[in-house]
């Protein structure tokens, strides 16, 4: 028999233990940290820009091509697009939850390729970008001018190119993205009524700003075949691309024969800004620039936020005076804080263990056995997370928690059965410790068993909630599973080796508690035995409690997750149609003074053009991300 084995050798026994323990050690090292396990399917962007074009004509021309070579994509699911007003498109491919989100993302870019050829000139000379979509905000930093110094102008190109690679470079970030950012662009305000003086049309312009605005290739002095008393070789160097507005604005757009020429500052203005006006952002009504960092698929949160926070601090010593930044959003904060409450939670069930079983068998030796026997079940249990691609998140600690109380019951059933036939046999520990393995074997298996049978269906649901909770249920399951194996090995060698010789009943406190739960035990016997007689009371209380059980079923709310008090929440904003930019200002500035005017408020960013419910960028719509102060700040 496997327990008599380890009970002769105890070492063995500890070894056996020792190694899930390390096992369990070392997959909390690598083991992702998160809120929620990964449950939202991968999914991939398709961004193009169309300068000029309407909504109507981007679906015509440009998501209509892509959309026909895409549809059908190995895993897909369903693909949406958002065709925005100011030319931008962005369609996004939904994949089957597990798809691999690096195969995806190379799948669609194949499609994309084999419709660019469809496509207008315009929109394939600016590119396409195709890219990994996480849709979970891991943080987000602003970066702003609190004295007014330097514009969001400056501010956007200096993130760009000072700190946007270095944070898209952290381990574990999916994506980071600028709102409310502005890229340096040399904007030509074209006249109309110049234009039609001088006979010119826009692709007039558009035309000779290509031409004469470009790097060309000069050649070399001195480049084989060259003479035989050539010395030297020069590589010659043309003008560089136009970067002031006093050089567009000297673009020559017609010459005459008679030498009259027609530039480009006679039919136009010409000045540094903006590629677009269309986005804006604030923090409490400061002007900011709003870099959003996303998790990648499987990526510790914990972690990787550590990480942004180090390189954005890093950066930040090199800002020039003025600038600062600050982390209005941070989604770790509340995951931090939940996983402090499960672990606080974890050690006082332990505590409350080792209490009961103190009282009930009244002697501290015999409470250091499942006290030593649980650890292995719960640190063990990581080491099943690991195996399965599981995450510690808040649902994989609660099943721990409610696995304490579970796990604790195999080695209570072999340690009170040694206790019993040492008192009973007047025995020695060791003697004990094999005669109640031969008894309980059994048992302890078949509990090990009944409960895995228990929790092991809920890994073969579908859908969200199978997701979500598989890996609370799979948690609770390996635990146990390791708590009969310990019960089986360590469990028996500990009694053998740390019972006293000889049984001592509890005295004091412990031995009134005793004899007191013995009489309670006996008037419990006494009612069972009554209910037995009596079978139709008995029955009628079992359907009593079974219409009660239904009755709170129906009554209490439902949902797939809690619904917990996380320290912030999102809301948006979408005016009519075809509203300016200007218009959702003022409502998202009323909207911040709403919000302020709440004192448990801490901070409100706004970002106006972009919708966060229906995506993309909207002249009439804006985003906002109301921060809550601390838990500790705020009154119920």
């Amino acid at each position: 028999m496997i327990s008599h084995f380890f009970i002769r050798r105890p070492v063995l026994a500890t070894v056996v233990s020792l190694l899930v323990l390390l096992a369990g050690a070392a997959a909390i090292a690598v083991l992702p940290i998160a809120q929620y396990p990964e449950i939202a399917p991968p999914q991939v962007t398709v961004e193009a820009f169309y300068p000029g074009a309407s909504a109507e004509t981007l679906q015509l021309t440009v998501a209509a091509p892509i959309e026909e070579q895409i549809n059908g994509v190995e895993g897909m699911l369903y693909l949406s697009s958002v065709n925005s007003s100011n030319g931008t498109l962005q369609i996004t491919v939904t994949f089957e939850t597990g798809t691999d989100p690096d195969q995806a993302e190379t799948n669609v870019a194949n499609r994309v390729r084999l419709a660019e050829p469809r496509l207008p000139e315009e929109v394939r000379r600016n590119g396409l970008t195709v890219q990994k979509r996480s849709s979970s905000f891991l943080l987000i930093a602003a970066i702003q001018s609190l004295d007014g110094r330097y514009d969001p102008l400056f501010l956007s190109n200096y993130v760009t190119l000072n700190i946007l690679e270095d944070v898209k470079r952290v381990p574990g970030v999916g994506q980071a993205i600028l709102f409310g950012g502005k890229d340096y662009s040399m904007r030509i305000w074209l006249q109309p009524d110049r234009l039609a003086q001088y006979g010119l049309t826009p692709g007039d312009v558009a035309g000779a700003i290509r031409e004469q605005n470009a790097q060309f290739a000069v050649g070399r002095i001195g480049q084989e075949p060259a003479p035989p008393d050539a010395q030297l070789s020069f590589t010659v160097t043309g003008p560089e691309r136009f970067t002031e507005p006093e050089q567009f604005e000297r673009i020559v757009l017609r010459a005459d024969r008679d030498g009259a020429q027609v530039r480009l500052a006679d039919v136009a203005r010409v000045e540094l800004g903006a590629r677009d006006y269309d986005t804006a952002s604030n923090v409490n009504g400061q002007p900011a620039i709003i870099l959003a960092v996303f998790l990648q698929p499987g990526a510790n949160a914990l972690g990787t936020a550590d990480r942004v926070v180090a390189t954005l601090d890093e950066a930040a010593k090199r800002f020039p005076e003025g600038i600062t930044y600050a982390l209005p959003y941070d989604s770790t904060r509340f995951v931090r804080v939940s996983i402090e409450e499960v672990a606080k939670t974890l050690l006082e069930a332990m505590a409350l263990v080792f209490l009961v079983v103190w009282i009930f068998l009244g002697s501290f030796r015999a409470t250091v056995i499942p006290l030593l026997a649980v650890p292995v079940s719960l640190v063990g249990a990581f080491a099943g997370m690991w195996l399965f691609g599981f995450s510690i998140n808040t649902l994989t600690l609660f099943g721990l928690v409610l696995a304490i109380g579970i796990v604790v019951d195999d080695a209570i059933v072999v340690l009170e059965n040694v206790e019993r036939i040492q008192r009973q046999y007047k025995v020695s520990p060791r003697e004990a410790a094999f005669r109640a393995m031969t008894e309980v074997t059994g048992p302890v298996i078949a509990i090990v068993l009944v409960l895995v049978a228990v929790f092991l269906p809920v890994a073969f649901f579908g859908g969200l909630a199978g997701e979500l909770y598989r890996q609370f249920a799979l948690t609770i399951a390996v635990s146990v599973a390791i708590s009969g194996l310990v019960a089986l090995t360590l469990t028996p060698a500990l009694c053998a080796l740390l019972l006293r010789e000889e049984h001592i009943a509890p005295h004091g406190m412990l031995g009134k508690f005793d004899r007191w739960f013995s009489r309670v035990v006996e008037t419990f016997g006494r009612q069972v035995e009554w209910l037995i007689a009596h079978r139709r009371v008995a029955v009628a209380l079992f359907l009593l409690a079974l219409l009660a059980t239904f009755g709170l079923l129906r009554t209490v709310p439902g949902g797939l997750v809690p619904n917990e008090d996380q320290g912030y929440f999102i809301g948006a904003a979408l005016l009519p149609d075809g509203a300016a930019v200007e218009r959702t200002k003022v409502v998202a500035e009323r909207v911040k003074d709403m919000a302020l005017a709440d004192p448990a408020i801490e901070r409100v960013v706004s970002i106006v053009g972009f919708d966060f419910v229906g995506g993309g960028s909207k002249s009439n719509a804006a985003t906002f991300f109301i921060i809550l102060k601390p838990w500790s700040e705020r009154k119920a």
